[in-house]
């Protein structure tokens, strides 16, 4: 028996946070603002209106320079809980249509609607519409067989959107056309392609997603191992990932842009041990130890390093993830060099190992 073709949509909240601040505000509307921190801070831009987006504004930008390059910008303090309330109301929207909701972020989300009788864009521009007259929030959708190409597909549509406004697009591809569609975009426009592999396949003058399908699959995986097939198997379009109705914490990180340039080892080290008990305790809260310590660093010319240890031992416990961090900086910090952010976390997230209990230890005990 075949089984029925897959239907998935891909939700993407046209710049969400600025979208909330406008329905806060609507005296913003059409007017260049950004989110985010105090230019004086060194605060970033954590969403910015499509007015400023015509200004060369962009999402984590340093706030300072987004206001040289659109002097007018008004820069506005972020209102998480209103984000919260708005996203999980977008949320509980998907799920009156289908109960395979997958929610990648705050304001973007897979719905699986394979098993309704409605055509997959018929869906989507319904969804579009409810979250825009119920909410007051614009989206745009991707639609077709798979995640990996919804996902794209909406990228791409959103890209292809050249006027004033949020994009509201929805762009889809029939089943049968993942290929044809993928074939002129750049391969970093695939999962797992980031700048180093772009940078290696463009040494094998790979540089689209159809010259990739086209690539002898022996070079690719004498190159990248199995990474290389998973890229050919992407570049058809091909993806039978499913939907993921749970989110399950993958990594707990904490991270500080400090106002002035932090030169002093004690106070960097300081601000280590703080980080690490604010990411032991987000273990402790959900009964889970950490196998992988890693810290984020970036200099004052905004050259960031990380750098990862692993443990032979998961823990939880604040000292050894604060002691080994501070031996991470340490490999890269040397006294006297200024820096601009910090930050630690943690991965290979699990449960603690189960103690045992008196009567497993005498059970296990030898007769004496």
């Amino acid at each position: 028996m075949i089984s029925p073709a897959r239907k998935i949509v891909h939700v993407d909240l046209d710049a969400f946070y600025c979208a909330v601040e406008e329905k806060r505000n609507p005296d913003l509307h059409g007017k260049p603002f950004a989110v985010g921190g105090r230019p004086d801070q060194r605060g970033v831009v954590a969403s910015c209106s499509y007015a400023a987006r015509k200004q060369g504004v962009r999402s984590a930008m340093p706030m300072a320079h987004a206001l040289r390059l659109c002097p007018e910008l008004i820069v506005i303090s972020a209102h998480f809980g209103d984000y919260t309330e708005d996203s999980r109301a977008v949320m509980s929207i998907l799920r009156t249509v289908s109960p395979l909701v997958e929610q990648l972020s705050i304001d973007e989300a897979f719905v699986d609607v394979s098993s309704l009788p409605e055509p997959a864009e018929a869906i989507a521009r319904r969804l579009q519409m409810i979250i825009k007259e119920d909410l007051s929030l614009p989206c745009s959708m991707g639609v077709a067989g798979n995640k990996l190409v919804s996902k794209i597909a909406n990228d791409y549509g959103k890209s292809q959107f050249t006027g004033e406004g949020p994009p509201s697009a929805v762009t889809v591809v029939p089943p049968g056309q993942e290929a044809e569609f993928l074939a002129p975009l750049p391969v970093r426009a695939l999962w797992g392609i980031g700048p180093k592999t772009e940078e290696r396949l463009a040494h094998l003058g790979i540089t689209t997603i159809g010259d990739l399908a086209k690539s002898d699959p022996l070079i690719l995986s004498k190159a990248f191992g199995k990474h290389g097939e998973d890229m050919v198997r992407r570049s058809l379009g091909i993806d039978d990932s499913p939907i993921s109705t749970s989110r399950e914490a993958k990594s707990f990180s904490q991270e500080t842009t400090f106002v002035r340039d932090i030169y002093d080892g004690k106070i960097l080290k300081e601000n280590i041990h703080k980080q690490a008990r604010r990411v032991a305790n987000s273990l402790a809260k959900r009964h889970l130890t950490a196998s992988t310590i890693r810290i984020k660093i970036r200099w004052p010319d905004f050259i960031t390093l990380t750098r990862q240890m692993t443990l032979t031992q998961p823990t939880d416990d604040p000292v050894i993830i604060g002691d080994v961090a501070w031996k991470l900086v340490k490999k890269v910090w040397k006294p006297g060099k200024g820096v601009r952010l910090l930050g630690v976390g943690v991965s290979g997230l699990g449960e603690p190992p189960k103690q045992m209990q008196l009567w497993d230890i005498l059970e296990g005990a030898e007769d004496g």
